[in-house]
Parts: structure tokens; sequence; C-alpha cells
């Protein structure tokens, strides 16, 4: 007996396959022997499905398959017409600029550049600053304006030079 589980019954035992067990399976005579012919007259009638062990009709075989759009007895080709036009847009996706030089396209002169990056003091800047004027480090708390991964990162277009977008730390 294990942790608490009541015991076990052996499992029941197999109950044996089901009722209708081999009824699908072919059964003996069914498919003609290979080398044999069936006999004149034992074919089904058309439109009906054959017996087991007998052979279609002639002329019951399937049709092939249709000639292809445009072609025309003799092999000639018609023209077909054309399919109508899909229009395809463009979408370029530019990855997220953050504080490194990015390639973006300026939304001002809609020129691709590699913008030109400027660090500026950011709410991150200035909440170290004052966290460190708070807990007495009064000449530390001027370090964070002096280092880069301190500060926002503002992305200048190379071309026209405006802001294209301001990467803020906080």
């Amino acid at each position: 007996m294990e942790k608490g589980y009541p015991p076990q019954e052996s499992a029941p035992p197999y109950p044996g396959p089901p009722l209708d067990y081999g009824q699908g399976m072919p059964q003996p005579g069914m498919y003609p022997q290979p080398g044999t012919c069936p006999q004149p007259g034992t074919y089904p009638q058309p439109g009906t499905y054959p017996q087991p062990g007998t052979y279609p009709q002639p002329g019951m075989y399937p049709q092939p398959a249709p000639s292809p759009p445009g072609y025309q007895p003799g092999g000639v080709f018609a023209p077909v017409p054309a399919a109508p036009v899909t229009t395809v847009t463009n979408i370029v996706v530019t990855p997220r600029l953050q504080d490194v030089p990015g390639q973006t396209v300026c939304p001002h002169c809609h020129q691709a550049v590699i913008t030109r990056t400027q660090h500026t003091p950011g709410l991150l800047t200035w909440a170290i600053c004052a966290g460190l004027a708070f807990f007495g480090c009064f000449l530390c708390c001027c370090i964070p304006f002096c280092i880069d991964s301190c500060q926002d990162v503002e992305h200048h277009c190379s071309s026209c030079g405006r802001v294209i977008y301001v990467y803020k730390r906080m």
C-alpha cells in the first residue's frame, strides 16, 4: 500500500475483438487471380458498381482530364483573359532605435539615413542625481550627467538634422 491510496484491483480481463472485426477485409476469391480474364457477359450494367472479382466494361474507364484553358481541338491555343492585377504595397518596418545610431527612413525628408545620436539628460539622470543627494553624496550627484548610459538619446537625421526619435531610458 502506497501513501494513502486505496489498493488497486488487477485490470479487468481483455474483452476480445469488436464484433465487426474482419468484415472489411477481403475474402478469398474477392479479387481475380493474375492472368485470368472474365468471361463475356459477366460485365455489370452501365451505371452500376462492379461486383468484386469482375472488371469494368470497355468504355467505362475514367475519361481524360479537361484540356487547359484556352486550348482548342487541333492543338491551337486561344488567348485567355488576363487575371485581375494585384497591387502590392511594401511596408518598411525599421528596427527600434535605442542608444546606438541606426538605419531608418526620416519622416521629414523621406531619405534612408543612419541617424546621428546626441545624449541629453533625462528623467533617469535627474532621478539618480536626486537619489545621490538624498543619501548625502552631494559631491557625486553630478556624475550621472557625465555618463552616457544614464542619459536619454536623441536620434537626428544625418541629412536634414531634425529629431527623428528620442530613446528615453526611464
